[in-house]
């Protein structure tokens, strides 16, 4: 089904449900603010133009209580759609609402408000906030990235152990004259006081402070470390109206009933990929489209 800007619905067509994303076609939900008070998304005002943002209504949507989550960006982010909210790499936000990939968030230097992607900003003092930290990476994929161009000799990333929860991993870019570029891995160890250390002979307070002391000098590593390893800005989160199709860009057939969320109507996805915006749509959604339409639907 299609959802269209007055509520109604157009579709003969399942309903897309995307797992990584979270949005479903033909879903509106009324957005609550900060301040509680009720705003309506069902019924767009006279002066908005294009599609608006309608988040999920299954979705688990959290916002924020008195203690301020305050996030620094990681990236610069210029914004694509009126509602979102641009920001420079070190800039830092106050977290007004999470609500999936993108969170709704105020700038403490410009106090503007918008939406913001969540995997372009990280909590203020996290480990997220490190250029060398890179959670969630796999010792695979952490050799992959080293051994890319742009890296030199001894850049290095601390990444989530594997194999210990809890615990860290430290993975260098080496050289060896009989294989060339090599990745190597040194793991991270606790100490009951909550230190960190490689060798016990050298121990730390902080993971700041190992790489410090290794930056000096190997003290038994393969090389002394370098730089970070050069981190490529993540892809943007799903566009948050990506599946919101202008109601006048589509044809409707037949009114096949009515539900919970407006009428339903059987529509012709075919006709709106003729139109001027329906060939703009992105590659995913073309690939999609044209799969429904093959299927005559």
């Amino acid at each position: 089904m299609v959802s269209l800007g007055t509520g109604r619905q157009v579709g003969a067509v399942k309903t897309p449900v995307f797992p990584s994303f979270g949005y479903r076609m033909g879903c509106m939900k009324s957005k609550f603010l900060r301040d509680g008070s009720k705003v309506s998304k069902t019924e767009p005002s006279a002066n908005q133009k294009g599609p608006i943002y309608v988040p999920d209504p299954t979705s688990s949507n959290k916002l924020v209580s008195s203690e301020d989550i305050v996030v620094v960006a990681l990236y610069d982010y210029e914004a694509i759609h009126r509602e979102d909210l641009s920001f420079q790499k070190g800039d830092q936000m106050v977290v007004l609402e999470e609500s999936g990939e993108w969170w709704r968030a105020r700038s403490l230097a410009t106090r503007k408000e918008g939406y913001i992607p969540s995997n372009y900003v990280a909590r203020v003092n996290s480990l997220e906030t490190e250029e060398w930290f890179f959670k969630g990476t796999s010792r695979k994929d952490a050799e992959r990235q080293l051994l890319a161009p742009g890296n030199v000799l001894g850049s290095f990333m601390i990444r989530d152990s594997e194999t210990t929860k809890g615990s860290y991993s430290l993975s260098v870019r080496d050289y060896d004259p009989q294989h060339g570029d090599t990745v190597k891995h040194y793991k991270i160890r606790t100490l009951d006081s909550g230190g960190f250390y490689i060798s016990p002979r050298s121990t730390f307070s902080s993971l700041q402070e190992l790489v410090v002391h290794y930056k000096k000098g190997k003290d038994g590593l393969c090389q002394k470390l370098s730089v970070p390893c050069v981190s490529p800005k993540p892809q943007k989160p799903w566009e948050k109206d990506a599946w919101e199709i202008p109601r006048e860009s589509l044809q409707m057939e037949k009114k096949l009933g009515a539900g919970q969320f407006g009428e339903v109507w059987m529509g012709s996805l075919l006709e709106f990929l003729k139109t001027e915006e329906g060939s703009k749509q992105p590659l995913p959604k073309l690939i999609d489209f044209s799969a429904q339409v093959s299927l005559g639907q």
